[in-house]
């Protein structure tokens, strides 16, 4: 028995709450190592002494290179529970609790792992209408300045005493008028990048946090943009950045023009006297800021003042005018106690408030239940990269990836992670294929049809492409001639997405992953149906039945017409009863 790679961690993705009544418990071997895993669990508050223990065997339930996990959803009678494992190799076998290999199991009940109580309040869950949003990003400025329409001139506009300034011409009425094309697409819920008053045309400069920038609308157009939304059925999320804000954010100019003095010197982070504007992008500010972004300089979000601050934005945006979710900029440079005080005000006003922080790496840490619901999920673009566009992956090297996205949270958690394959930060996925519709087709089934929420950036559904900023932020095409075919395959895979509860609340298995191999497939199930989903990255056709099985299938959306293949660089997607 490899005693090396054995791993369990109590009161973590190995062991979680899913609700009041049903606990998930996992544990990690070696990969081909163990024969049998069995979970022996009992009431940590059981009257007689010893503990009078039950059995679960557990299963394989998902793999990568090294390593096997086993897991067991228990429906336990308990709300507190010590537990340990038996483990065999066909061998030898070993008890396993404290992190010790023992043959004989302990007198003092603490000295199994515990699950002290499954608390209501531990438990992360996300909203309930999550799983069935496919989400569309709009960058605001390159989106429409009318219905079908985009007028890409630059645009200037006045805040007081500042002036704002626009790149592409978008607003939020061009926005509202588009809510045909949004239900046409399928989609159910818009993610628009900041919005608030700011100097620059991405907005992430901070000017104010309670009007919108005139060069995209009002306070009232954007009120009307969420009616017209919600009348419409689609769910609307905002960006907010709290991190940091803008060189002519009230409270920096204050400090830049009273030094010490300022009230507001707390409110910002690593301030060296005086402060004063760099001249050019390579002088060193005197002040922390956002990377080393001169026009950005870092909030202090521990400062109560800031909280309070933030959390009245918070209030402001989400009661006044009923947004559905916040998704949140550079969210883990910002300290958890603000985080925390931020969940409970956007619940508090909306418990259905979808949170998302964006975190590249992993986002273990603020998904626990008491700061994010989800994150931004940049490691699936990431494999998705390494698989279908540029094939430094095998399907066995992409499913080792896939698996740690699966093992990596909360059960309840996966469920609500925001795939992505572009975003405002990253170059075109399609040019990353070098413009292989096939490879990006094969990238947005997966997208589509994994545990999550699948987020489309505004264009990919039209094809368009970009390798540097300006090109991948690029206008909106509304030539409805322009990427109609690309278009349509979006139509009908979010449809498929949307129409099958599999894809939805699934479940999540393997079924093919070899090595110096192209073809990836799995299934989901749920209830009594369950889809699979073959994706042929090679150059060789393969039977649907030397995956699935020969069995009686419907087919719910192909890459080609013949029912019993996949055609190299293709796919299928079948259905079937349990």
């Amino acid at each position: 028995m490899n005693y090396e790679a054995v791993l369990h961690i109590p009161l973590s993705n190995y062991a979680h709450g899913i609700d009041e009544e049903n606990v998930v418990f996992r544990i990690r071997t070696a990969r081909d190592d163990i024969k049998s895993c069995i979970l022996h669990y009992g009431d940590r508050a059981c009257r007689v002494n010893p503990v009078i223990f039950s059995s679960e065997p557990m299963k394989i339930v998902a793999q990568d290179e090294l390593y096997d996990y086993y897991e067991v959803v228990l429906h336990s009678p308990y709300t507190r529970i010590c537990y340990y494992f038996e483990l065999s190799d066909g061998v030898e076998s070993k008890y396993y609790y404290y992190d010790m290999f023992m043959n004989t199991l302990p007198i003092e009940r603490s000295e199994f792992y515990q699950l002290p109580f499954n608390r209501r309040e531990d438990i992360a869950t996300i909203p309930s209408w999550v799983q069935d949003a496919v989400v569309y990003n709009i960058f605001p400025d390159s989106f429409a300045t009318a219905k079908g329409y985009i007028s890409n001139k630059k645009g200037e506009a006045k805040f007081s005493h500042h002036t704002t300034y626009s790149m592409r011409g978008g607003t939020l009425k061009g926005i509202k008028e588009n809510i045909p094309y949004f239900l046409d697409l399928g989609v159910n819920c818009i993610y628009m990048n900041p919005i608030f008053v700011a100097g620059e045309w991405h907005k992430y400069d901070l000017i104010g946090y309670y009007n919108i920038d005139p060069c995209f609308g009002t306070n009232e157009d954007f009120k009307e943009l969420v009616d017209a939304c919600h009348d419409n059925h689609i769910r609307v999320i905002i960006d907010g950045v709290f991190n940091h804000c803008g060189w002519h954010f009230f409270a920096f100019e204050d400090v830049l023009e009273k030094g010490e003095a300022s009230k507001y010197k707390d409110w910002f982070y690593g301030l060296k006297y005086p402060v004063e504007y760099p001249d050019s992008q390579e002088d060193i500010p005197t002040y922390d800021c956002f990377a080393y972004e001169r026009k950005m300089p870092k909030m202090n979000t521990s400062n109560e003042e800031v909280i309070e601050y933030f959390l009245d934005v918070c209030k402001y945006w989400t009661e006044s005018y009923g947004i559905d979710g916040w998704r949140l900029d550079v969210a883990s440079e910002v300290d958890d106690t603000f985080w925390r005080e931020f969940r409970k005000t956007a619940k508090s006003i909306n418990p259905d408030c979808f949170i998302i922080g964006e975190v590249w790496e992993s986002a273990q840490h603020w998904l626990l239940g008491d700061q994010f619901d989800s994150s931004m999920n940049y490691d699936m673009r990431k494999n998705c990269r390494d698989f279908f566009a540029v094939d430094t992956l095998d399907s066995y090297g992409f499913d080792s990836r896939v698996t740690a996205m699966l093992m990596r949270y909360n059960k309840n958690i996966v469920h609500g992670q925001l795939n992505l394959l572009d975003s405002h930060d990253v170059p075109r996925f399609l040019s990353i294929c070098q413009e292989d519709m096939k490879r990006f087709k094969l990238s947005v089934i997966f997208q589509m049809t994994f545990l999550g929420v699948p987020m489309v950036f505004y264009g990919d559904e039209k094809g368009l492409v970009g390798i540097k900023e300006h090109e991948y932020r690029r206008p909106m095409s509304w030539d409805k001639e322009e990427g109609a075919e690309i278009y349509s395959f979006y139509q009908d895979i979010i449809k498929l997405r949307r129409n099958k509860d599999t894809l939805k609340y699934g479940d999540y298995k393997t079924i093919m992953a070899e090595r110096n191999s192209g073809v990836y497939a799995f299934k989901r199930w749920h209830d009594d149906e369950e889809t699979y989903v073959i994706l042929n990255r090679s150059e060789e056709s393969i039977a649907i039945d030397n995956v699935i099985g020969d069995t009686n299938y419907n087919i719910d959306l192909s890459s080609n017409e013949d029912c019993k293949m996949v055609e190299p660089w293709g796919f299928v997607i079948v259905s079937k009863s349990c």
